[in-house]
């Protein structure tokens, strides 16, 4: 059984029913977002029936997905690791800082918790092949989760792709279609395809059930917590689905009464791949507080994106209102830090707590440490930073900044003389 009752669209908030067969507002062409019958929801959270055990992963949160009971995976999506930073919070002041490490998702990305309801959903409506583009992560989640079900993959990717996301893509047995160009032009390339030819359309911002499994990640913090939510969840931005997916599911356990507050969100980007945020800079610049906003005439700003960070170099985020209306609607904030402080914090993030992350993922601590010297978050405050991908996805982009010479030590002598 599912309680998904219909859509409303992103932009203009028109709702539709279930019976809706496009990914897109009929009525504006702005993203869809899935709505469910949260009276119900109410009444199962309140009889303690809601949500399965920790340790099933994310379909646990069967109810508040868009799947039949009848659904499940080969692979363990979810249930991961909130990690206390205490020791690196310090240096900036703020002791009350965790890491949500998606590193350890099946494809090492927080993209699997997308690509897992994408791909059920894309079997109960007897799709045989799913098709998305990618700068890597997505991809690889796809093709990853796709292998585990025996499910035919294509991946779209910029020719400029990480190697060793391409490598992982090739093992799960995917068709990989490189373009010369960018992750905009793969991304128009695969919707075209889909049409074409009648493959299910992954992709992120035009489908709305990726923002379903990036919205669990939402439920497991405030779980992970003590059922309360922190101040502050940082999030790296790109395409803006994963930070629309998290405000999502903090309204709904607003909504079905498990939360009573809620938290700010922080917009993490590097300077060079910043359309969300200078458009939630603009946006709150050009208001008053306590405005209400017309979201159709906001239009989020274009980019010439060129980041070191490229899970999150979007020239144009097919979720980008969704993204800025998140900042916003939560009183959050946007901050984006140069290359240069990227690459800083991934060394940083594995020297103080173990946690290896690609450069888009470090870029959540790197502007954390920039909102706290900006006075944005408040050094008393309770924070989270997701930790998105795994370093091992980008070993190339970190290694010059790493900094930290091999020494030849083939005697004990020479270990003394390397030592002290």
């Amino acid at each position: 059984m599912t309680y998904m009752t219909g859509y409303r669209c992103t932009r203009c908030d028109a709702e539709y029913g279930v019976d809706e067969d496009s990914f897109i507002c009929p009525t504006c062409s702005g993203n869809l977002s899935l709505l469910y019958d949260y009276g119900r929801l109410r009444e199962l959270a309140g009889s303690g029936g809601l949500f399965g055990r920790p340790g099933d992963g994310i379909l646990r949160f069967r109810p508040l997905l868009p799947l039949g009971a009848q659904c499940d995976l080969h692979l363990h999506v979810g249930d991961t690791p909130l990690q206390m930073a205490a020791r690196l919070g310090e240096r900036i002041g703020v002791p009350r800082l965790y890491l949500k490490n998606d590193t350890v998702n099946p494809s090492a990305s927080f993209k699997d918790r997308a690509g897992a309801v994408a791909l059920l959903r894309a079997r109960k409506m007897g799709a045989d092949v799913i098709a998305c583009a990618s700068t890597g992560n997505a991809g690889s989640s796809m093709a990853c989760l796709a292998a585990s079900e025996d499910v035919s993959c294509v991946v779209f990717v910029p020719a400029s792709a990480p190697e060793p996301k391409l490598t992982q893509l090739l093992s799960f047995g995917a068709k990989v279609l490189a373009v010369d160009g960018s992750y905009d032009q793969a991304y128009d390339l695969c919707a075209a395809a889909c049409r074409r030819k009648g493959w299910f359309n992954r992709n992120t911002g035009s489908n709305p059930f990726t923002r379903e499994g990036k919205k669990t990640c939402s439920y497991e913090i405030w779980e992970q917590l003590g059922e309360r939510v922190p101040d502050w969840i940082v999030v790296p931005t790109g395409d803006g689905n994963i930070i629309s997916g998290i405000w999502k599911g903090m309204l709904e356990l607003r909504e079905i009464g498990l939360s009573e507050r809620l938290p700010k969100l922080l917009c993490a980007q590097s300077e060079s791949s910043a359309a969300v945020g200078r458009t939630v800079r603009a946006v709150q610049e050009s208001g008053s507080p306590g405005e209400t906003l017309d979201w159709t005439r906001i239009e989020v700003e274009n980019v010439e994106a060129s980041t070191v960070a490229d899970s999150i170099c979007v020239n144009r985020p097919r979720d980008g209102l969704a993204a800025v209306r998140a900042v916003i609607e939560s009183g959050g904030a946007a901050v984006a830090v140069p290359d240069e402080r990227i690459l800083s914090a991934v060394g940083e993030l594995a020297a103080g707590t173990g946690v290896f992350a690609e450069p888009a993922a470090a870029a959540s601590w790197a502007c954390l440490k920039k909102a706290v010297a900006d006075k944005v978050v408040g050094r008393d405050e309770e924070v989270v930073c997701l930790v998105t991908g795994s370093g091992l996805k980008d070993v190339g982009a970190v290694q010059d900044s790493v900094g930290k010479p091999i020494h030849i030590a083939p005697t004990l002598e020479a270990v003394e003389e390397v030592l002290g």
